[in-house]
């Protein structure tokens, strides 16, 4: 597969911590990276349980995190595109002390560098921490190779909207 073509970027970006007053805007990003992302893993009816209300109330407990947390939003012109989460391990078998716990970023801005300016502004240079993803998400497995993450042969099945999807582990 060829590598994907940079796209240009029309007007500022900026990667920040996420604010309170994010959290609406967040939610309804979130939503509707959910819909972009899963929707070839998951129902449609599934897909429409997602509430862009209901993801700005989880961004407003994960807004107020402590220190420990890395919580980033990626603006163009103003306007969210994206978010990263990163804290410490919320599994008893971590293979590292830290985790990633998500980066979307609208489908519209893939291949312009700003998820690569999301991950950095979550993660310090050559950190080591481990992340999940959906088994089937093979830009993601890309993504996650380029940054030095290798799969360590653990998986999961998780709950997700009422279905299952299988995650693989990454470390680095």
């Amino acid at each position: 597969m060829a590598p994907e073509t940079p796209i240009e970027i029309q007007g500022d970006i900026v990667v920040r911590p996420v604010r309170d007053v994010d959290a609406e805007a967040l939610g309804r990003v979130h939503a509707t990276c959910w819909h972009e992302t899963y929707d070839h893993l998951i129902s449609k009816a599934a897909l429409e349980r997602v509430s862009a209300r209901r993801m700005a109330e989880l961004w407003t407990h994960w807004a107020s995190q402590g220190e420990d947390y890395r919580m980033r939003a990626a603006l163009v012109d103003g306007d969210i595109v994206g978010f990263v989460g990163s804290g410490p391990s919320r599994d008893e078998d971590a293979p590292r002390a830290r985790e990633l716990f998500f980066i979307y970023l609208l489908d519209a801005w893939h291949g312009t560098g700003i998820g690569q300016q999301l991950f950095d502004a979550a993660v310090e240079p050559g950190e080591e921490l481990y992340l999940w993803v959906a088994e089937d998400n093979p830009r993601a497995h890309r993504f996650w190779v380029r940054n030095g993450f290798t799969l360590d042969g653990a998986s999961h099945t998780e709950p997700f909207l009422g279905e299952t999807l299988t995650e693989v582990r990454f470390v680095r």
